[in-house]
């Protein structure tokens, strides 16, 4: 078949059908982090505050007599979600190729539908704080895991696509936060008591999850994704390699090297696509130490300069920290779409990576509650505002950049295990951010 014969992806299902996966990838996190209110009010060290409505009234108070849980909860919570998220995503990159495609994504899913589903069962069950926030680590462990292995094996996938297929994930990741901030500032609004507003939260995420597993299902009946499935180049299989170092064997006289090279032919050949993304990857690593340093374990604390008991202290957070940062990083993803600039070789864009670094100190002069060192700068709320919109349209769309361009740098036939390291230093990134964040956290 020419490239002129290639179907039509019809009425962009195949595209929609990336974008509702790739907000599965994300949503379950997202829930999670911008749920801190239900979670910190059963962290607290008294019973009754535990049972609190979403008033957002004894702020001051709050941050005073915060527990020391209440105090580590984020920084915590953000460590235990990325590092299982590294480990896990450096695990499918070497063995993806030897787990089935459809085992990795829908034992993935089912997995993390069933620990909502225990989150939300959760809800209605009272504990002591400490064994609270016990299950609630290790249940952000697990989710981020299965998400780790989802997370590479669809960068894996869109991959073997064109390059405006990596898009779609990107973009359906950074509508999971805007989802997850929009249902949370609905909850507020609601005035409903804490543990019915956070079941209705969670069961919401646990209806995205199973309409991610449908769009799945749907995938290999598209002609579009078919043809690019069949059409993708093969490398040699091992049976193949040892029947050509066998035969070559036959005819020389040297010493047996078929087992060494055998041994060796998956480790090299990663090591050869690596050489040829590495910039890429680094690149995307950067971006997003950068921000998980600073969201949401440094921005989440930041406190209004309203008057206190103001209804806009109240939406403060959820909607210039959660709700801003999600719609301008997806606004940015998205822009991936329509416009590829920089270009794939130009060093612009690791020079606007750098610039980011910017970022640090201007959120840590920020008006961030508690601190200790440093003086507040930039007490306004507009001033947060502000460097809020630019961090997440940047993050957004130049990491989305970075994911598009590494795998169209190697061979067809290399493109998955491309987006499988790419997926792997994005993880990188996200670990080395979160434990970032405990040193910014503690200098400002």
């Amino acid at each position: 078949m020419t490239a002129t014969n290639v179907p039509r992806d019809k009425y962009n299902a195949v595209w929609l059908i990336f974008f509702i996966l790739g907000l599965g990838t994300l949503l379950p996190w997202n829930f999670f982090m911008t749920a801190t209110m239900y979670f910190t009010s059963r962290l607290k060290d008294s019973p009754m505050e535990i049972r609190a409505n979403l008033t957002g009234n004894d702020t001051a108070e709050a941050v005073s007599s915060r527990s020391v849980l209440e105090a580590k909860f984020n920084n915590v919570m953000t460590l235990c979600a990325m590092v299982p998220l590294l480990v896990f995503t450096c695990l499918n990159s070497v063995v993806h190729q030897r787990i089935p495609q459809s085992l990795r994504v829908m034992g993935s899913l089912g997995w993390i539908l069933g620990l909502f589903l225990l989150t939300a069962i959760i809800v209605k069950v009272d504990m002591s704080p400490m064994v609270f926030f016990i299950i609630t680590m290790i249940k952000i462990i697990f989710i981020n895991s299965f998400g780790a292995i989802l997370q590479g094996s669809l960068f894996g996938m869109a991959g073997l696509l064109p390059t405006s297929y990596t898009t779609p994930i990107m973009s359906g990741q950074g509508l999971a936060g805007t989802f997850a901030a929009f249902a949370m500032i609905c909850t507020l609004a609601s005035g409903s008591e804490l543990q019915d507003s956070a079941f209705g939260y969670f069961i919401t995420a646990c209806v995205v999850i199973l309409l991610a597993i449908l769009a799945y299902v749907l995938l290999p009946r598209m002609e579009f994704y078919r043809y690019f499935q069949s059409s993708a180049p093969q490398p040699p299989s091992d049976e193949e390699n040892k029947l050509t170092l066998l035969a070559k064997e036959s005819t020389s006289e040297s010493k047996p090297v078929a087992e060494p090279v055998l041994e060796s032919s998956f480790a090299l050949s990663f090591l050869t696509v690596f050489k040829k993304i590495w910039l890429m990857a680094l690149c995307v690593s950067f971006a997003f130490t950068i921000t998980i340093g600073m969201f949401p374990a440094v921005t989440v604390d930041t406190k209004s300069s309203a008057s206190p008991g103001s209804s806009w202290e109240k939406y403060f957070i959820p909607v210039s920290c959660f709700l801003l940062f999600n719609l301008l990083d997806w606004a940015g993803r998205s822009l991936t779409a329509v416009c590829l600039w920089p270009s794939m070789d130009s060093m612009l864009l690791p020079l606007l990576l750098a610039v980011r670094l910017v970022f640090i100190p201007l959120f840590m002069l920020c008006n961030v509650q508690p601190r200790s060192h440093l003086p507040v700068v930039f007490q306004h709320d507009a001033w947060f505002i502000v460097f809020m919109i630019i961090f997440a349209f940047s993050n957004g769309y130049l990491a989305s950049l970075c994911m598009c361009y590494g795998p169209k740098k190697v061979l067809p036939h290399e493109a998955e295990t491309a987006g499988a390291i790419m997926a792997f230093f994005l993880s990188l990134g996200l670990a080395q951010g979160a434990g970032l964040s405990f040193l910014i956290r503690s200098l400002v």
